[in-house]
């Protein structure tokens, strides 16, 4: 019989206790399954999704997170403990992709995804901490900026890439091996079974039932903690060769320069003897002439074969390597690795896609031209002794195709090609013109915000400059189409102080103004930093405020005693206010109601008071 003191412990109790043994490679978790059992640990998880649009999306079942309770919690409970509970087929559909082609995704079930929520805080607390510096991909404090920093600091000096590409990694995962991973640190069969459930689960695509064989459920929320889990043997891998790779304590001196080195260091010895000033200054200059002549040469020799590095960075199944060594290493590397992923984790390397670059030609990662300059440029220092600026610093680069890409996507411009030249030029977005005005510029505002956010530790971010000034006369065409006026007369209208800004009234009835984005586009730095904890299993309050709105049982619209339902909506605007919950709900600014269930039925059926 299980201890019920132990199922009902409190969530941040659970995850710690299971994160503590987690670096102790060793240590395997048993009754791990018990867990499921703890009430507490579906309100975290609720409390932890219920945010998310894609909730009121409905999955196979036809149902969403709209009416949400606490018996449904205890349904799943006693499914699990008389272990009947099934997840259903997720529900395929297709999003686009950006190069034209469709990516499946699928949409599982409301209660499947409070289930996945719970088993995905499982694995993170226990494998969290085990997982490599290398790995930037859906991982707490991690992301494509860590990855891309990361590069940055640790890749100087680099003069070969190589780009992974795993060919349909997240389709291919083998599930026999994935659950022997699991099993690595997981001594527990009936956790291991729910798994394996929700990778055979399924998918239904138009009312069709198809099997998964291999993969993770698309969509899933314990795919992204399946996938690390996953790779993380590949980095372990890549971890124990590139201590085998490396070679060297440090690169053999240039020979110029170190006949330049010898010369200055017999001047110094010279200097600690002699007396007479006017030798000693002439010694100064000379040494002063020789070591400006040294900045301007390589300190070390690129061509040294006893001097070998490898730098391996992964984000999700995206991965870049750095070499110093030759292109024949870089081959052995690419075959190393193909061979591994296809004898341990049955994947298969593209020979296409995984190129072998040279470090001075720019390689691709995560929407970023990277490559390492070469520069001699010296700058002094606060002591005023020059010394050498840059050396082979790895650069990151926004490239005009990604501004390009960016801007026909949102329609924002046309391409036109005279005399061989292509020309951008800016266009209105008629699909706007009916929006009100404060949507339509806070839109442009949000894309030109977010492309900078991303791009902002490029190194020539500035550039993004064009991006803006097209994005901003696409602005004007819009509001000029909306009006049907010209874009001149637009802009006289609302240009203030040499500020384009729109004018709205707030609920005070005081006028305000929305600002067009004229911040700039100076390059941010981003800090390096890794963590150690578990932001969501350190800091989980002793109950959610949704669950203690359920658990009041009283409805918050007609004030009866009663169990109650969550009444989700999408989103806050698409709220009329005509009905008096709707008004209820804007009022306090919450996406949910908890309505017992007779109000909830009136809600739907357009019967309410």
């Amino acid at each position: 019989m299980e201890n019920v003191r132990d199922i009902m412990r409190h969530p941040s109790s659970v995850l710690n206790s299971l994160s503590e043994h987690s670096k102790n490679s060793c240590y395997k978790y048993g009754r791990l399954y018990r867990i499921l059992f703890n009430e507490e640990m579906y309100n975290v998880a609720y409390q932890n999704i219920y945010a998310k649009e894609g909730n009121m999306t409905p999955g196979a079942n036809n149902v969403t997170i709209d009416g949400m309770s606490l018996s449904r919690i205890e349904q799943l409970i006693e499914a699990f403990r008389n272990e009947s509970y099934q997840p259903a087929p997720s529900r395929r559909t297709y999003i686009p992709k950006k190069n034209g082609k469709k990516r499946p995704l699928g949409i599982p079930s409301f209660d499947d995804k409070l289930v996945q929520e719970v088993i995905r805080m499982i694995l993170e607390a226990i494998f969290e901490k085990q997982f490599e510096n290398s790995s930037h991909g859906f991982r707490p404090n991690r992301s494509c900026h860590t990855a891309l920093v990361s590069v940055q600091k640790t890749f100087t000096g680099t003069k070969w890439f190589v780009e992974g590409d795993i060919k349909g990694f997240f389709d291919n995962i083998n599930h026999d091996v994935l659950i022997t991973i699991l099993g690595e640190r997981i001594a527990d069969n009936r956790f291991l079974r729910l798994i394996r459930k929700f990778l055979n689960a399924g998918y239904l695509e138009d009312w069709q039932y198809h099997n998964t064989f291999s993969g993770t459920p698309q969509g899933g929320i314990v795919s992204p903690i399946l996938a690390n889990i996953y790779l993380d043997k590949l980095d372990k891998y890549m971890n124990q060769y590139i201590l085998q790779f490396n070679k060297g304590k440090e690169r053999r001196m240039n020979k110029e320069s170190s006949r330049l080195k010898t010369q200055t260091d017999r001047i110094s010895k010279k200097l600690k003897t002699v007396k007479d000033e006017n030798v000693k200054q002439q010694l100064l200059e000379k040494h002063r002439t020789i070591r400006e002549q040294r900045m301007q040469i390589k300190h070390s020799d690129d061509m040294d074969q006893n001097f070998k590095r490898l730098k391996y960075v992964r984000y999700a199944d995206d991965f870049l390597i750095g070499i110093i060594g030759s292109k024949d290493d870089c081959r052995k590397v690419k075959e190393d690795i193909k061979q591994y992923l296809a004898d341990t984790l049955k994947l298969e390397l593209s020979d296409e896609k995984t190129l072998i670059t040279n470090a001075k030609n720019p390689a691709k990662f995560l929407g970023f031209d990277v490559f390492v300059r070469q520069s001699n440029a010296t700058k002094r220092n606060k002591d005023g002794v020059n010394m050498r600026l840059y050396g082979s610093r790895v650069v990151l680069n926004i490239t005009n195709e990604t501004m390009k890409k960016k801007l026909l996507e949102y329609d924002a411009m046309t391409i036109v090609h005279h005399n061989g030249k292509e020309i951008w030029k800016c266009k209105s977005r008629p699909c706007m013109r009916n929006n009100d005005d404060l949507e339509i510029i806070d839109q442009y505002n949000a894309e030109i915000r977010g492309l900078y956010n991303y791009y902002a530790i490029a190194n020539n971010s500035y550039t993004l400059d064009s991006f803006y000034n097209i994005m901003e006369y696409s602005m004007y065409k819009t509001y000029a189409c909306k009006y049907r006026t010209t874009k001149k007369v637009i802009i006289d209208k609302f240009t203030s102080n040499k500020e384009f800004m729109i004018p709205f009234t707030n609920k005070k009835g005081i006028i305000k103004y929305r600002r067009f984005y004229n911040e700039g586009f100076k390059r941010k730095a981003m800090s390096l930093t890794f963590s150690d904890q578990l932001p969501q299993t350190q800091k989980i309050a002793a109950r959610t405020s949704l669950i203690d709105r359920l658990k009041a049982q009283q409805c918050e619209y007609c004030g009866e005693k009663d169990n109650l339902q969550m009444h989700h909506v999408k989103k806050l605007k698409g709220l009329q206010g005509k009905e008096l919950w709707e008004k209820h709900m804007i009022a306090r600014n919450r996406k949910t109601l908890a309505v017992c269930i007779k109000c909830h039925k009136k809600i739907h059926n357009g019967t309410m008071d």
